[in-house]
């Protein structure tokens, strides 16, 4: 009899687990549908509307030269960036959450978003690597994609650096982490806004027209940079999730398992660092993506590393698709910078969650 209940229970605990798979397994297909859902529509809406008929032609080469420009030169690079700009903030933001054990860890709240915002408008000032277009859609240009971002990535390596000393020499807190990180963020905004100060009439312009934080300004050549970056890191943070599951229960722990956990740190933080520097050098400030999107996949399929990273791309991708599809939309012709919306509605969306979630995560 104890053997067939223990039997029993053996088969009501792995039925569980596959219930708990399937339902992690789902959620992944529908956010997949979801976002192929999303790019068709957002093809279609805007200011000028393309009918689904028409798009299906354009993708296959036959439509007419207006539309053909309108989807391959204008839309198609827009949605495209902002999937490569959501998934890179979702997964460096679940990526320094685990990292850190932390799960207010993001780019935005970590400061490393304000720094990399720092070292982009160093390179547009100082070093002349932007310029003001007469138009809405060329406003701001990057001569030299290259120089920004490695500024950028020199920025956020400074933030990046400063939180591991805190963590590894003062054996910091969650807590202090996140006050370092405020207090960082506040010194490279005040260095951001002292370039300000000393610049010119159009250096000014660039570059505050360019930490609005938008999708519309990359082009295919910068796409691709960010495809060629944010790609690897999303295959190196989806091969590391266990060791990053093992890190959330202690570094005694991981370490006991053969885990580097000093290494696993310090690269993790620099690949989500560099991530994060490509996505604000193209596309300026755009916050609490990072932040609140390991929150809403955490609370629906859990903290499992295994489906944690690959469903917060994919989360963050449709998520700022559909804010920048908003965005373009809401009060057509008017664009709307795409960062402007996501702060207007991660805040609340934060402070809902966190009022929902008393919990800690680990």
């Amino acid at each position: 009899m104890a053997v067939n209940g223990a039997g029993s229970a053996n088969k009501a605990v792995l039925e569980r687990y596959r219930e708990s798979i399937n339902k992690k397994v789902l959620f992944i297909v529908t956010f997949v549908v979801l976002l192929l859902f999303l790019v068709i529509l957002s093809i279609c809406v805007g200011a000028v509307h393309i009918p689904i008929g028409e798009v299906i032609l354009a993708l296959l080469g036959k439509s007419g030269e207006i539309s053909h420009s309108i989807i391959y030169d204008i839309r198609l690079p827009r949605i495209f960036t902002a999937i490569v700009a959501g998934m890179g903030l979702a997964v460096a933001g679940a990526a320094m959450q685990s990292i850190l054990r932390n799960p207010l860890g993001s780019p935005f709240t970590l400061g490393i978003s304000h720094a990399a915002a720092f070292g982009a408008a160093f390179a547009v000032i100082v070093l002349g690597a932007g310029t003001v277009g007469s138009t809405t859609t060329d406003a701001v240009m990057l001569n030299n994609p290259y120089i920004v971002t490695i500024s950028a990535f020199a920025g956020s390596l400074i933030s990046t650096f400063v939180i591991l000393l805190l963590a590894k020499l003062k054996s910091a807190t969650p807590e202090t982490m996140i006050l370092a990180g405020v207090a960082l963020g506040s010194l490279f905004m005040a260095g951001y806004t002292a370039m300000q100060y000393f610049a010119t009439d159009t250096e000014l312009a660039t570059i505050v027209f360019w930490t609005f934080g938008d999708a519309g300004r990359t082009t295919w050549r910068d796409l691709g940079l960010m495809v060629g970056v944010t790609a690897p890191a999303v295959v190196y943070f989806t091969r590391k999730s266990w060791d990053y599951s093992v890190m959330d229960a202690g570094d005694e722990s991981a370490k006991s398992l053969g885990i580097n956990v000093g290494r696993l740190r310090l690269i993790g933080m620099l690949v989500a660092g560099l991530v994060t520097a490509l996505t604000v050098s193209f596309c300026g400030i755009i916050g609490f993506v990072g932040l609140v999107v390991p929150h809403i996949v955490r609370k629906i399929i859990g903290g499992d590393e295994k489906f944690l990273i690959p469903a917060s791309c994919l989360v963050g991708g449709a998520l700022l698709l559909a804010a920048d599809t908003a965005a373009r939309t809401v009060i057509a012709p008017i664009v709307l910078p795409v960062g402007i919306l996501t702060s207007f509605l991660g805040a609340p969306l934060f402070i809902y969650l966190v009022l929902r979630g008393r919990r800690e995560y680990w």
